[in-house]
């Protein structure tokens, strides 16, 4: 036994590293700083589409939610997105306008999703989904049917690096 052990005792023991975060693997309780905001990842929502996935962390601070979108599709694609309300929007429409934007449905389908965090109660469902791009190409619609409840986001892609991430646990 040497002199730390002896000395310490199981506090000398060696601890277990902490899984190094990316964009790809956060958990609930981890924190993320953008645009100078820490938020605290509250949701995390896992999509499969017949095999093409994709991940969404709900991120919370000081009363705001953003909708933080992962996807490895050939590159790690990553978005932004806020919560919108459209009246009267019909799901799958070839095109809608919110605030004197035209987006153009570019994707959709349906897909199962595997949740935990504060979205936990839809674990297990399937949603519909649709989603926009404007003509720019730098603006999207998210347009997500749960059962009869429509939820609408609008959102921008970011780089990666526009995020810093701080394991909670």
């Amino acid at each position: 036994m040497n002199f730390f052990n002896r000395l310490f005792g199981e506090a000398s023991k060696k601890t277990p590293e902490t899984e190094k975060r990316t964009l790809l693997n956060l958990r609930i309780g981890d924190f993320v700083a953008y645009d100078l905001v820490d938020y605290e990842v509250t949701s995390k929502i896992h999509y499969n589409d017949s095999g093409y996935t994709w991940t969404v962390y709900q991120l919370f601070s000081g009363g705001k939610t953003l909708w933080l979108s992962v996807e490895l599709d050939d590159e790690l694609e990553t978005g932004i997105y806020q919560t919108i309300r459209i009246p009267d929007l019909e799901p799958g429409a070839k095109k809608v306008t919110y605030e004197s934007q035209t987006y153009y449905l570019e994707e959709q389908g349906q897909a199962y999703v595997k949740a935990e965090g504060r979205s936990k109660s839809v674990h297990g469902k399937n949603v519909y989904y649709y989603d926009y791009t404007d003509e720019s190409g730098k603006q999207f619609l998210s347009v997500e049917v749960w059962g009869g409840d429509v939820e609408v986001s609008r959102g921008f892609e970011i780089e990666e690096y526009e995020m810093n991430i701080l394991a909670g646990s």
